[in-house]
């Protein structure tokens, strides 16, 4: 890789890193694995650099990255080892935006990874059917049914929990 292309790499991931960490973060049901999922996808496309600057939308192949990484991860028994606390364990009470953002995170955390994946690129990351579906490599009717499938998860998992208020509601209001 020449020192021009280098420098394209550099900016395109500064630029994109938040959105990167905020949409892995997700995927992996974990800040600091989302955090991981992110170096490793950086890594990965710092590699394909050639390749994948000439690709017809850029996002969409480094989205694939990240979601192939994650679902890579997940094969592998480490990633079933806690390392932080639970979520709020030590944490004193928090706004209700506050709590609301934990349960739906730690309810995208169930979800099966390709209904978590589906979700999160269609409503985290705002990426219309046909890009996840490029993504996640299926068609774009297998998006729609894993997209189905995981609002009906969430909004099961969210129905459980007491403190949540309607679970349509805390599932538009989060996941947009």
């Amino acid at each position: 890789m020449n020192r021009e292309q280098e420098q394209e790499y550099v900016a395109y991931v500064t630029v994109r890193l938040p959105a990167l960490r905020r949409v892995a973060a997700q995927l992996a049901g974990d800040p600091h694995r989302g955090d991981d999922l992110v170096q490793q996808a950086a890594t990965k496309l710092f590699v394909k650099w050639r390749q994948a600057s000439r690709a017809r939308n850029l996002d969409a192949y480094v989205h694939t990255i990240l979601v192939r990484t994650m679902l890579d991860d997940r094969r592998l028994g480490w990633s079933r080892v806690g390392l932080a606390p639970e979520a709020g364990a030590d944490r004193p009470a928090a706004a209700r935006d506050d709590d609301t953002r934990l349960v739906l995170h730690a309810a995208l955390a169930q979800m099966p990874p390709r209904q978590r994946a589906a979700v999160v690129l269609r409503f985290l990351a705002d990426r219309p059917v046909d890009e996840v579906a490029e993504i996640l490599r299926v068609t774009p009717g297998t998006v729609k049914s894993q997209t189905a499938d995981g609002l009906a998860t969430l909004r099961r998992l969210l129905g459980e929990h007491p403190d949540t208020g309607p679970a349509t509601t805390a599932v538009k209001g989060e996941a947009r």
